[in-house]
C-alpha cells in the first residue's frame, strides 16, 4: 500500500509498505530512532546510537551466547522500560515500553535476515488474497520529509476515512467494531500459527523448533515479558509489524469461514484491531461479527461491545464523529480564554480524539506567535484541565503550557505555578509520561526539581537503571546498553523554555484533516 499525492497533476508516492522493502532496507527501517520508540518524547531522547551500537555487536553473532544459563531473561522481571500512560485520567492504563534494547535488535536481526524476511513477506500475501477483506494498518516508511508516523496516519485518512465513503455506493449498512485490549491480550505462540499454519506450528517436532522465525519471535517476546504468554510490548513499530502478523493470519481464518457461511456480499476495512465490515444483509452482517468473536477467541482476543456500532448512515459513519463534530462548529475566537475553552469544551465530549490534538495544536501555533499573554494563569487552568483528562494530548499540551508559564513574570511565580500543577498531576498514580513532558519545560529554569521517572532522571544528570541486564554474561556488551547513551547532552543544553512547534508537531506540511 502506498500513499500518492497527486495536487500536482501527477502521481507522487508519499510512502510505501514495510513488505516493499528488502531485508536490509527492513532492518534499516525497524532499527531507526522512531521505530524503536513510537511515542512522544522530548527531542534529546535518542536511541539511534545505542542501536547502532548494539546492531553493530550482534551482526554474526547470536543473543543467546550471551545469556546466563541460571538466569535467563524469561525468569527476570523488568527488563523492559515501563512507561505507565493514564489512558482516561481516571482508571485505564497503557503501558507505553521501551524494549530491553538487546532484545529488540536481536529480534529486528531474526526477523530480517534474508530466508525469514521471505517467509514472512510470503506469508503476508496468503493474509492479504481475500480481495473483500483488506488490512490497511501495515507500517511505512516515509518517502516525504514528513515522518513515517505522518504518513502511517495519512494512510489512514486515504485508505480507511476516503475508502468508507467511496463503499457508501456499493453498501447499504456498516458495523463498526474493535478488539478489547488487542496488545496486552495476543497469545504469543500464535505468531507461530501465523508465519507456519496452526496446524504445522503445533506438531510434536516444531514446537519450540528454534528453526521456524515464528517461535524465534514467540521466544524474544516472552524474553521481554517474564516468561508470560499473553500480550506483546506497546510502543514500537516493531511490535505493530508482529501484531500485524497475527491479525492479517485472523484475516485469513476470517475470510475462510465467511466463504463457508456462503455470504459472497460484504467487504471489510481493518486498521490495526478496527473493523469496518460493509454490507447490504444486516443478517450477514451480524455473522460476520459472530464469526470475527469466534475466531479471536483462539487468539486470546475479544470484541470490545461498548464500540459496536451498527448503522444505515454509511457516509456519516465513516468519517469519526468527533471529527464531524469539530466542522460543524465554531473552532476558535479571537479571544484567546474563549478559544481555550472551545477545544476544553470539545474535549469533555470527545476525550483523547485525533480532532482534540488537531485543534489543541492549532491552538499552539497560534500563541506561540504571542509576545505577551494576559491571564496566563487562567489558561494555564483550562490546558491543565484538559490534558489531566486526556493523556493523548501530553505532548502538545505541554507545549502550550510552556508558552504560557514562559509569560509568568518570575521565576518565583513560575515555581509557584508548578508546584500546583505538579500535586494536581499527583492525584493520578504513574504519570510517568507527563513527568517527562513537565520536566522539558522546567528544564530551562529549575533544574533542579526532582521526577520520579528513571528517564527523567538520566536528563537530570543521574545515574539511573533503564533495562535488567542481569541475565548478560558479557561486560562489554553490558557497557554498550549505557543509559546516558540515549541522552543527547549537547540538545539538553539547548533546551529553551518554550517548546516549539517542530519539537511536538506531527505534521509538517499536512492540514489537521488528517487526523
Amino acid at each position: 500500500m502506498s500513499n500518492d499525492d497527486q495536487s500536482t497533476g501527477m502521481t507522487r508516492r508519499k510512502s510505501q509498505s514495510i513488505l516493499e522493502l528488502t531485508h536490509d532496507e527492513a532492518r534499516q527501517f525497524f532499527l531507526k530512532d522512531e521505530s524503536y520508540c513510537n511515542f512522544d518524547l522530548p527531542q534529546y531522547f535518542v536511541f539511534s546510537q545505542l542501536l547502532a551500537d548494539i546492531d553493530t555487536y550482534l551482526t554474526d553473532k547470536n543473543i543467546s551466547d550471551f545469556k546466563i544459563k541460571d538466569n535467563l531473561p524469561n525468569q527476570l522481571d523488568k527488563l523492559n522500560h515501563i512507561i505507565l500512560n493514564n489512558k482516561d485520567g481516571k482508571y485505564g492504563w497503557r503501558p507505553l515500553q521501551l524494549i530491553h534494547p538487546a532484545l529488540y535488535v536481536s529480534l529486528v536481526h531474526q526477523i530480517t535476515e534474508l530466508s525469514n524476511w521471505e517467509i514472512i513477506c510470503i506469508r503476508f500475501l496468503e493474509f492479504n488474497k481475500d480481495s473483500k477483506i483488506k488490512c490497511l494498518s501495515m507500517p511505512v516508511e516515509s518517502l516525504s520529509e514528513e515522518k513515517d508516523k505522518a504518513e502511517q496516519i495519512s494512510s489512514w485518512w486515504h485508505a480507511v476515512e476516503q475508502k468508507s465513503i467511496e463503499l457508501s455506493l456499493e453498501f447499504d449498512c456498516l458495523i463498526q467494531l474493535d478488539l478489547t485490549d488487542c496488545y496486552a491480550s495476543i497469545y504469543t505462540h500464535s505468531i507461530a500459527w501465523a508465519l507456519h499454519g496452526k496446524e504445522f506450528a503445533k506438531q510434536k517436532g516444531n514446537r519450540g523448533n528454534k528453526k521456524l522465525i515464528g517461535n524465534t519471535i514467540d521466544d524474544h517476546i516472552r524474553d521481554m515479558s517474564y516468561g508470560q504468554t499473553n500480550g506483546i510490548p506497546q510502543g514500537s513499530v516493531l511490535m505493530d509489524f508482529v501484531a500485524e502478523m497475527v491479525l492479517g493470519y485472523a484475516d485469513l481464518c476470517i475470510s475462510e469461514k465467511i466463504q463457508s457461511h456462503l455470504i459472497e456480499d460484504y467487504y471489510i476495512l481493518r486498521y490495526r484491531d478496527d473493523y469496518r465490515i460493509f454490507v447490504n444483509n444486516t443478517r450477514d452482517g451480524e455473522n460476520i461479527v459472530k464469526i470475527i468473536a469466534e475466531i479471536m477467541i483462539d487468539f486470546g482476543l475479544k470484541l470490545n461491545p461498548s464500540k459496536t456500532k451498527v448503522s444505515d448512515k454509511v457516509i456519516r459513519e465513516s468519517i469519526k464523529s468527533d471529527k464531524l463534530h469539530w466542522m460543524g462548529k465554531k473552532q476558535k475566537d479571537r479571544n484567546l480564554q474563549k478559544h481555550l475553552l472551545i477545544i476544553h469544551n470539545h474535549a469533555s465530549e470527545f476525550p483523547n480524539s485525533g480532532s482534540l490534538s488537531a485543534s489543541l495544536s492549532e491552538f499552539h501555533k497560534r500563541i506561540i506567535r504571542y509576545n505577551s499573554i494576559e491571564d496566563a494563569v487562567t489558561l494555564i487552568s483550562i490546558i491543565i484541565d484538559i490534558a489531566f483528562n486526556n493523556p493523548k494530548t501530553y505532548a502538545i499540551s505541554s507545549a502550550i503550557l510552556s508558552k504560557l508559564i514562559d509569560s509568568l513574570n518570575s521565576d518565583e511565580k513560575k515555581r509557584e505555578t508548578f508546584h500546583k500543577i505538579k500535586k494536581r498531576f499527583d492525584k493520578i498514580p504513574n504519570t510517568g509520561h507527563i513527568q517527562i513532558w513537565l520536566q522539558r519545560i522546567y528544564l530551562s529554569f529549575a533544574k533542579d526539581l526532582v521526577f520520579d521517572e528513571s528517564l527523567c532522571r538520566l536528563a537530570a544528570g543521574e545515574k539511573s537503571s533503564i533495562w535488567n541486564l542481569d541475565w548478560i554474561s558479557s561486560d562489554d556488551f553490558k557497557k554498550l546498553m549505557d543509559p546516558e547513551k540515549i541522552i543527547d547532552h549537547e540538545c539538553l543544553k539547548e533546551v529553551v523554555p518554550v517548546i516549539s512547534v517542530q519539537e511536538v508537531e506531527l505534521f509538517m506540511s499536512k492540514s489537521k484533516m488528517y487526523y
